[in-house]
């Protein structure tokens, strides 16, 4: 099977079977998600859903956020990884906001990236998610699956992220994200996949390859 068999099988399938497909954080507006997002850096969404809702109401825009101390924020996430530079995370990232971008989120990851706190794939769920922008975030569900199933051979995230972009077509590339990332949490699971129940194991390499060892 070649690659593109191999993509237009798997992005066929997502799409026939989940065309309606979203973050599992919750949020309210750009500003929040972009706040849930950084705190999900290495740890759970759900984790991340149970604190949000206070953190919400304590900073509902920009301004709350950057007048806050570190004490504040630090005691709404401490029971988050890294407690400590999130919060510091945070507190600058509103105040970067408020100092180059007027205090509204930007849509384009090269200035999403200058904020404190946000690395490439966080500023490209936020491009995707608020902004529909055609590009792919890679974490490490994403990084995993892709190379897994054979979508990339990349050894790297950025390898991986150049590979998926320049096979899939820009209008899937938002949902694609959400695809990989809730195949990875729910099915293709890290220490054993569960290929029984994949509906894309026909296009996967792994299985391909397990199958045929079995044969």
């Amino acid at each position: 099977m070649t690659r593109d068999e191999r993509y237009a099988g798997i992005t066929g399938w997502f799409g026939r079977n989940m065309p309606e497909v979203e973050t599992e954080l919750q949020y309210d507006s750009p500003f929040h998600l972009l706040i849930a997002v950084i705190l999900s850096a290495q740890c759970t969404d759900r984790r991340v859903n149970m604190h949000t809702p206070e953190i919400f109401a304590r900073f509902p825009d920009p301004e709350s956020l950057a007048s806050a101390t570190f004490e504040e924020v630090f005691g709404l996430i401490k029971s988050i990884t890294f407690p400590n530079n999130k919060a510091r995370h945070l507190i600058g990232m509103a105040r970067t906001l408020l100092d180059d971008f007027g205090g509204e989120v930007p849509s384009d990851p090269d200035e999403l990236v200058r904020l404190p706190g946000v690395g490439r794939k966080t500023a490209n769920v936020i491009a995707s998610v608020v902004y529909d922008k055609p590009v792919i975030a890679v974490d490490t569900h994403v990084f995993r699956v892709s190379r897994r199933i054979g979508l990339s051979d990349g050894e790297t995230v950025e390898r991986v992220e150049k590979d998926l972009t320049a096979a899939i077509p820009a209008a899937l590339r938002p949902r694609a994200h959400h695809w990989l990332i809730l195949h990875g949490r729910y099915v293709c699971t890290a220490r054993k996949p569960k290929c029984d129940e994949c509906g894309i194991k026909e296009w996967c390499r792994h299985y391909e390859e397990e199958h045929i060892s079995l044969q």
